[in-house]
């Protein structure tokens, strides 16, 4: 993906400055240096990795607002269950299932250029707990690295009557097959480890997590995996890897680990099994930074970490890298909390906490524009600001819209909602501006992606694409379902409303006009967002361990 010269990236940081890094009013977007920014950024093409780029950010750019009257097109249905996020590539729409197979859609038609079974997946029912099925085989979202012409996925595969997860590098071109190596952890009792994340990449390494099945059965470690391109000995980060101890899932809602402008590794753990604060930390309920040969480089972990582990009260989110340095971090707690990226701190170390925020879990990928933060809240997308000279946070609005792992594009903030409803959703006020039904998906965690002026929302078997463009200024108030003519009636669709910090209730008017908004935040999105640690200081390594 195209990134900007550090010149411009400052001018737009400091464009964002005005508002926090949220667009709050007419005030806001008088600027003219973020709108002649926005005017010349260019659309994103590729989207090759969970939420867009290296660290996670879901920022994308589209050429005008986005459609959502009625698909573009809505892909054949596929032979298995989505769980990952849809990639772009080379004029390609690429997603993966849990039949273990891997499918090339045409950007332009949705038809299938080419697939690739893998492998038997593997039968759930002979799984000791989880909550995927019929069968358990693709669930990380795949990444691609365009400089080799590859996609990499990790297939749960039977194999001899048992488990196995196979790291597989396939030909982004025709889908053969380059790369095949098994990815257990040595010792690992295969039927209860899950691999739930995205796939990222740093240092020509494929690095992903390990955690539990839903339900937390059987004896698992959570792992952080890292392995090269090629093939060859992973390193492995475990955690809860004491005598005695398990758990300490690496799932993160289904997002792929974070990487910082150094190439370092960032996750977020779960529940452990120590319950008792007097005991040795175990590193869960978390987040770790790690080299890419998965050296721990520092750590935070709220000073309730023991009790959060007895509670399932943990870690769930992808930690959200800011452009000034800084952290957000969220998790079942639903509370928010914001750290110094130079110094975790350990445990208690956060610089402000926040909450709880929703009510509800907060899980998965998190969208970030300059210091503001979309969260993954499953009862609806909350917008928390963490701007300000003294380290804080604050919550901007919270909404009943949404729910899935947000992005950021086009103007808007998009979230798929459990019940199958894709929205868009001011990113000032929360208020919504669009929606189309595309199908109830298949898990909890649906997220869309973007490429090649398109916004692409998976169903629980078909992708449905959706145009964005200057002539793309349909209301969206309702739209065809997947593989149907027949128009969604609002009546049917979830009723909007949000909650500014204020109190205040969400209606439809005021604001910024959605076309203004488009063009103002298209063009600061990739500016300040993720991409900001691409110029963030050298920073102090931290802490290397738990206190003794």
């Amino acid at each position: 993906m195209r990134r900007p010269g550090r010149a411009a990236l400052l001018t737009a940081a400091a464009a964002v400055s005005v508002a926090g890094g949220s667009f709050a009013g007419p005030a806001a977007v008088a600027a003219p240096a973020a709108v002649a920014a926005a005017a010349a950024s260019p659309a994103t093409s590729s989207w090759t990795v969970y939420h867009g780029d290296p660290a996670g950010s879901g920022a994308g750019t589209l050429p005008g607002p986005v459609d959502t009257s009625s698909p573009a097109w809505t892909s054949p249905r596929l032979d298995g269950q989505l769980y990952g996020e849809p990639l772009v590539s080379g004029g390609r729409v690429f997603v993966a299932t849990e039949n273990d197979t891997v499918y090339a859609l045409s950007a332009s038609t949705g038809a299938v250029i080419w697939s690739r079974h893998l492998a038997t997946p593997v039968p759930s029912s002979s799984l000791p707990c989880g909550d995927i099925g019929p069968t358990v085989g693709i669930t990380g979202t795949p990444v691609i690295d365009p400089s080799r012409g590859e996609i990499f996925v990790v297939a749960d595969e039977q194999v001899n009557g048992k488990p196995a997860h196979v790291l597989a590098g396939l030909s982004t071109a025709s889908g053969t097959v380059r790369l095949t190596q098994n990815v257990d952890p040595p010792g690992a009792y295969t039927p209860a480890l899950l691999q739930r994340t995205g796939l990222a990449l740093t240092d020509r390494r494929v690095v992903f997590g390990y955690g539990g099945n839903d339900g937390d059965c059987s004896t698992y470690r959570g792992r952080v995996v890292s392995v090269p391109e090629g093939g060859g000995k992973a390193a492995i980060f475990t955690l809860d890897s004491a005598p005695g101890q398990s758990q300490g899932a690496v799932w993160m809602g289904g997002a792929a680990p974070a990487v910082d402008s150094h190439g370092n590794v960032w996750v977020s753990v779960g529940n452990g099994s120590v319950h008792d604060p007097d005991r040795a930390y175990d590193h869960s309920d978390s987040a770790l930074e790690l080299s890419p040969q998965m050296r721990l480089e520092q750590f935070f972990a709220p000073d309730t970490w023991a009790a959060d582990n007895a509670s399932d009260r943990d870690m769930s989110t992808a930690p959200a890298l800011l452009p000034d340095g800084r952290v957000v971090l969220a998790g079942k707690s639903r509370l928010v909390f914001l750290l110094n990226a130079a110094h975790l701190g350990g445990i208690g170390g956060q610089q402000a906490k926040l909450g709880p925020v929703c009510d509800d879990d907060i899980d998965g990928g998190m969208a970030t524009m300059g210091s503001t933060v979309y969260l993954p809240c499953l009862s609806g997308i909350v917008a928390v600001s963490a701007a300000g000279s003294a380290p804080g946070l604050r919550v901007l609005w919270t909404s009943r819209i949404g729910g899935g792992p947000p992005i950021v594009a086009g103007g808007l903030v998009w979230s798929i909602g459990r019940n199958g409803t894709l929205s868009g959703i001011d990113p000032a006020t929360g208020k919504l501006r669009r929606r189309a039904y595309i199908g109830v998906p298949a898990n909890h965690f649906p997220t869309p992606g973007v490429g090649d002026g398109l916004l692409l929302a998976p169903s629980a078997s078909q992708v449905v694409a959706f145009r964005a463009g200057s002539g793309s200024a349909g209301t969206g108030r309702a739209a065809a379902s997947p593989g149907s003519t027949a128009a969604v009636s609002p009546a049917s669709q979830p009723t909007a409303g949000s909650t500014g910090a204020s109190g205040g209730s969400g209606g439809t008017g005021g604001g910024i006009p959605p076309a203004a908004i488009g063009g103002i935040a298209a063009g600061v999105l990739i500016l300040a967002g993720g991409a900001g640690w691409l110029v963030y200081r050298r920073r102090r390594p931290g802490s290397s361990g738990p206190p003794a």
